[in-house]
């Protein structure tokens, strides 16, 4: 694919901190609409390529470019302009445990719009409802399960209908039921707003469920070993390593 039809572009990326060096030479594309995995084993740096994806750590060397733009090469203004575009839902949820849902969802819309309260707290619901929660909206965190949790972390993510939503193991802590759940809001999501969705994960389930484009990195060598389509890596990736982790084969036992 044409760089320059991609929403994202990863390129010839490294990220180290100090001098230990975690992933090099990282190069792959993200389209408008993937549902897009990074995967691999324990320890690889999947978060840590997101948070230099989402604008949280600078990279060693090379850049990340969004519509053509190089977030990295650019200025703290343009960074910001680009952020906005951003939804982010991290491992816990991170919910301000003493404000209620429809507050938390509500502070960024208190930050970056012209709403009033009415308005804030009527966009705030619309958004839980969106994740199957409506009537929780002024339950704390505190009082939701864990799926639930994740749902309402989702429902923040959303709350200025960002153009691409990205997700740090959103099935950690999940039953399968709900983990399958979770999956299924994800895809859902993705086909009626047309958001493009970026996924941390190594559960097989979710990436065979969602993930329609990835990538894979690895611990030994420090880089990634291929990107693509999950099936079609399990299936016909000339890589090894890539086919026991999609298999769980010996090499990950």
């Amino acid at each position: 694919m044409d760089d320059n039809d991609a929403h994202i572009v990863v390129k010839n990326l490294s990220i180290a901190y100090d001098d230990f060096l975690i992933q090099k030479d990282l190069n792959f594309c993200v389209k408008h609409g993937d549902i897009f995995i990074i995967m691999g084993g324990s320890g690889c740096g999947k978060s840590t390529l997101l948070k230099c994806m989402i604008g949280l750590k600078s990279p060693a060397q090379g850049d990340v470019l969004y519509d053509g733009l190089a977030f990295w090469a650019s200025d703290e203004n343009a960074q910001k302009q680009v952020k906005q575009q951003f939804g982010t839902l991290f491992q816990s949820g991170a919910l301000w445990s003493s404000m209620t849902l429809v507050e938390n969802i509500g502070l960024a819309l208190k930050q970056y719009t012209n709403l009033n309260e009415s308005q804030v707290r009527d966009v705030a619901a619309y958004k839980l409802m969106l994740v199957g929660l409506a009537g929780f909206e002024d339950y704390y965190p505190g009082e939701l399960s864990g799926g639930m949790k994740k749902r309402a972390g989702l429902a923040r993510a959303m709350a200025l209908d960002p153009q691409i939503l990205f997700f740090d193991e959103p099935s950690a802590g999940l039953d399968p039921i709900s983990a399958r759940l979770l999956d299924e809001l994800i895809l859902e999501l993705r086909d009626s707003l047309g958001t493009t969705v970026v996924v941390v994960t190594h559960e097989l389930a979710s990436i065979f469920a969602i993930g329609n484009n990835s990538v894979f990195l690895d611990s030994v060598t420090r880089t990634q070993l291929a990107t693509g389509h999950p099936v079609e890596l399990r299936d016909h990736c000339p890589d090894r390593i890539v086919r026991n982790f999609l298999t769980r084969g010996k090499a990950y036992e």
